[in-house]
């Protein structure tokens, strides 16, 4: 990609975050499950349409500054499963006490919302769509408001392939391509949270 292709992706980019103070970085985690090739057929005890939110991560980005600021995290109890598959503690690191005794996406909600506060015109970014839709999903099973609506989103990972033309893969295979560091434990939200912020400001600054 030439210099001025690249000068053209970002300045795009900052023209979609002119109007923004802050842009909240968000990760989140949910019920899973997958059928390792160890085990015999069964049925998936979470069903696609079924995940919920387990854990949210949040990473406030001053954009005036490019500093991160402050950080929200809080586990979710899921209601349609909350009983957690082996995989899914597996993967997340999430164990079935941290889900036991959090709030449920409602209640949680409610302390985003207070904490949000602090931090007015803003946007969200999360890398892919999926956390908007997840948020979406969740919504819907708790029949109240999602927890970051009337926020516009955008999405980190078209963004980066638009100024790298590099077809990103999963965020920590990126932050390694970029020559950073990688910080925390992989799919955990709030570590994940922290690390699409450092791509963000990274491409940026």
């Amino acid at each position: 990609m030439s210099i001025q292709a690249k000068f053209h992706h970002l300045q795009a980019i900052q023209n979609l975050l002119a109007p923004y103070r802050y842009l909240y970085c968000v990760d989140l985690e949910a019920t899973c499950d997958e059928i390792e090739k160890s085990e015999p057929p069964r049925s998936l005890t979470v069903a696609p349409e079924q995940m919920e939110t387990i854990e949210i991560g949040l990473v406030v980005i001053d954009l005036e500054s490019l500093e991160i600021v402050d950080e929200f995290q809080r586990f979710v109890r899921p209601q349609i499963n909350p009983t957690l598959t082996e995989f899914c503690k597996k993967l997340t690191s999430i164990q079935q006490p941290d889900v036991d005794g959090a709030g449920t996406y409602e209640e949680v909600g409610e302390e985003l919302r207070t904490f949000t506060a602090r931090y007015p015109d803003a946007a969200w970014a999360s890398w892919g769509d999926y956390d908007a839709r997840q948020l979406e999903r969740d919504a819907g099973f708790a029949a109240c408001r999602s927890l970051l609506e009337g926020l516009q989103h955008f999405n980190t990972r078209k963004w980066h392939k638009g100024l790298y033309d590099n077809q990103p893969k999963g965020l920590k295979q990126t932050v390694e391509w970029m020559g950073l560091v990688w910080q925390g434990t992989y799919h955990r939200g709030i570590d994940d949270a922290r690390n699409v912020a450092t791509i963000v400001i990274e491409m940026l600054a």
